[in-house]
C-alpha cells in the first residue's frame, strides 16, 4: 500500500519538482498540494494523509503553526519539515510543533525518500548537514528560557501577527479567522503589550525575525 503524501509549499515550481521526484517511488502517492499553511491544514483534515511535507515560510499560516494544528487534529499523520533554514530556532520549533523530520531544501531525493521511510516507521529524521551544528547550539542554549514568539504568544496571536505582517487589514483578518473586528483589535493590543512594541512596523520586524512570516510572503 502506497504512502499518501501532501506537499505544502508556496512555490509551485518546488511543489512540481517534489511531486515528480516522489512519484518515481512506487511506494509513494502524492494525493494533494497546498500553497499556504491554512490550506495544508484544511486538506490534511479532509484527506487524512500519512505524511505532510511542510515548508516553514508560507503565507497566511506559517509551517510551524500549520504543523501544530495538523498533528493535533489528524490522527497518525507525520510531518516532514523541508526548509532552507538551518537555524536552531526553526528546527527546535518544528519538532516542538510535532514534526517527525527536518530536511534542508537542497537535500538529495534519496535523503527525502529515507526521511519518508523513517517517519512511517515512527522514527525521527534530521538532515546530517545540520545535525552537528544544531545539536551543539542546542546544548549551549539548553539552560536558557525559550523567549521566542512561539512561547510568548498564543496560537491565535501568532496567526494574527502573521496576517498583520502580510498586510491584511483587521477586517480581512476577522473574515479569515471567523471572529469579529473587535476581537482582532483586542488581540493586536495584547500582542503589542506582550512584545512591548508600539507600531505595526515593529510587529512586522518581530514577525520576520521570529520566523512567523518572511519577506517573500
Amino acid at each position: 500500500m502506497s504512502a499518501r503524501i501532501i506537499i505544502a509549499d508556496d512555490h509551485k515550481i518546488v511543489r512540481d519538482g517534489l511531486r515528480a521526484l516522489l512519484e518515481k517511488d512506487a511506494g509513494i502517492e502524492v494525493i494533494a498540494e497546498a500553497e499556504d499553511g491554512r490550506m495544508a491544514v484544511r486538506i490534511a483534515r479532509q484527506l487524512v494523509p500519512d505524511v505532510v511535507i511542510m515548508d516553514i515560510g508560507m503565507p497566511d499560516l506559517n509551517g510551524i503553526d500549520a504543523t501544530r494544528q495538523i498533528v493535533s487534529e489528524v490522527p497518525g499523520v507525520k510531518v516532514i519539515a523541508l526548509s532552507m533554514h538551518s537555524d536552531r530556532r526553526f528546527v527546535a520549533q518544528m519538532f516542538k510543533a510535532g514534526a517527525s523530520a527536518y530536511l534542508l531544501k537542497d537535500c538529495a531525493f534519496e535523503e527525502l525518500s529515507r526521511a519518508v521511510k523513517a517517519v512511517l516507521a515512527n522514527q525521527t529524521y534530521l538532515s546530517p548537514e545540520i545535525t552537528g551544528p544544531v545539536m551543539e547550539d542546542y546544548v549551549r542554549h539548553l539552560a536558557k528560557a525559550d523567549v521566542s514568539g512561539f512561547s510568548i504568544l498564543t496560537p491565535r496571536e501568532r496567526e494574527i501577527i502573521q496576517l498583520l505582517a502580510e498586510g491584511k487589514t483587521s477586517r480581512q483578518i476577522a473574515a479569515a479567522l471567523n471572529v469579529s473586528v473587535k476581537t482582532v483589535e483586542t488581540h493586536r493590543q495584547q500582542i503589542m503589550s506582550k512584545l512591548n512594541v508600539h507600531s505595526v512596523a515593529d510587529l512586522i520586524k518581530y514577525a520576520i525575525r521570529e520566523g512567523l512570516t518572511s519577506l517573500e510572503s
